[in-house]
């Protein structure tokens, strides 16, 4: 029968838990996922954030729900059932069905589909609705699960988990790729990153990390940018170069597989995703000899680059794949024109940084590196540039009051998971994307 729900019902139990209460009376809540009509018996699928469950309707209840769309939202009251061919093994039978919610027009493709019949634009255009379906749905759930991880792993390395602004009075990095915002009159910008305040912070907890949101004004329309991401940022003080930081980082991303495998395993099941081993040493190549390589080996000659295209990129994760048995690698030193002025130079080649990106299946998912210490070294970076320091005074308090040798790392987690998925747009890892097209929804 159909009815308005009342207070009194029983207990709502999640799907995933019906298979240890076989035999009993229960509730499950959630949307209809499919209905499914025959001669004598209808099948109502529903579907919460756990899993699907088929309950099935006779007559002449069942003629009841002949205008019950899908994707209404429902109680469902029945006797649990093992049966083999049904969803998960389990079914409901004689079951009640009240009406929470309804569905007053359809999704915009079939979400019960095993897979997606939609072009990107429709799946974005739509995605309050189209992240129901399973396997759009999956990559946040393993998102999730990476940033418990990350987590976990930094929370077990004594770091303090921070929150920063994200109304800044000055950019990080170039003042071409910041968003201007008015603020109360004043000229301000949303942030690039965390860069300085997680520095600043270094000097009151010596470790820290913070996941939050980042922005940065690329005019880039490709399938691995976007103007907003989320970051996943560290930093650390009392290192001895950049190499502490790249084995926190090591320690970091084999947490986030961990928790991946232990919270996620259904989603990537679902997606074919293979994870990753992380090596017990990620191999590295310095920048230099990297480019020594790409010029022997590929059509382009890119020495004298201060930066890896994406097709070295590609190479070089190839490489280190037939050469090293690793889906990651590290690519160091590279050159200080192209990094941030608060980067370490390498020692003895102080055309080189102590920096490194971290490469994974073919793309740059992680930068990182060892940052100036001292104050005097801060002015003179700053002047090098053309610039004084009365734009940093905020920042270099911490300097003038002694800071210890540090350094860190970021990772955008949307790409850490395109990668993760085998998804080809990083939109598609990525819960209501900004880009230089898209503001809505």
């Amino acid at each position: 029968m159909i009815s308005i729900p009342s207070t009194g019902s029983a207990e709502r139990v999640l799907i995933s838990e019906l298979p240890a209460c076989a035999d009993r009376p229960v509730s499950v809540e959630g949307w209809l996922h499919r209905r499914r009509t025959l001669k004598t018996v209808t099948f109502l699928v529903l579907r919460d954030r756990t899993g699907l469950v088929q309950a099935v309707l006779r007559e002449p209840h069942a003629s009841a729900l002949e205008h019950l769309t899908e994707e209404s939202v429902l109680r469902v009251s029945g006797i649990v059932k093992a049966n083999r061919q049904a969803p998960g093994g389990i079914e409901l039978i004689e079951p009640h069905v009240a009406v929470l919610s309804g569905s007053t027009e359809p999704a915009p493709f079939d979400l019960y589909r095993p897979t997606v019949p939609a072009t990107l634009p429709t799946i974005l255009d739509h995605s309050p609705v189209t992240l129901r379906h399973p396997r759009l749905r999956a990559p946040h759930v393993i998102a999730a699960a990476s940033v418990a991880g990350y987590r976990a792993a930094l929370d077990g390395l004594g770091f303090t988990e921070i929150h920063t602004p994200k109304i800044v009075g000055s950019s990080t990095e170039s003042g071409a790729n910041v968003f201007e915002v008015d603020y109360f009159g004043t000229r301000a910008y949303l942030a690039q990153s965390p860069q300085f305040f997680k520095q600043m912070m270094v000097g009151v907890f010596e470790r820290v990390y913070e996941t939050g949101p980042v922005f940065r004004a690329e005019p880039s329309d490709t399938a691995r940018h976007l103007a907003q991401y989320t970051s996943l940022d560290a930093e650390l003080g009392f290192i001895d170069d950049h190499r502490d930081v790249m084995e926190v980082l090591r320690e970091a991303v084999d947490g986030m597989l961990s928790a991946v495998r232990e919270r996620a395993q259904e989603e990537c099941e679902l997606l074919g995703a293979r994870l990753p081993e992380v090596p017990a040493r990620i191999p590295e190549i310095h920048f230099a000899q990297a480019q020594e390589l790409l010029a022997a080996h590929t059509a382009q000659d890119p020495r004298g680059e201060p930066d890896l295209a994406p097709a070295h990129e590609r190479w070089l994760c190839e490489w280190a794949a037939r050469e090293h048995g690793s889906e990651f690698l590290f690519v160091t030193g590279y050159p200080m024109r192209k990094r941030p002025f608060y980067t370490h130079a390498e020692p003895g080649r102080p055309e080189y940084s102590n920096s490194f990106d971290l490469l994974f299946r073919g793309l740059e998912i992680v930068t990182g590196g060892q940052r100036l210490h001292k104050y005097e070294d801060y002015v003179a970076a700053l002047a090098e540039r053309g610039e004084g320091v009365e734009a940093y005074e905020g920042y270099l308090q911490a300097f003038r009051r002694g800071m210890p040798p540090h350094g860190g790392f970021a990772m955008g987690l949307e790409r850490w998971v395109a990668r993760l998925v085998g998804a080809e747009n990083v939109r598609l890892a990525t819960l209501f994307p900004r880009d230089i097209t898209r503001l809505s929804p």
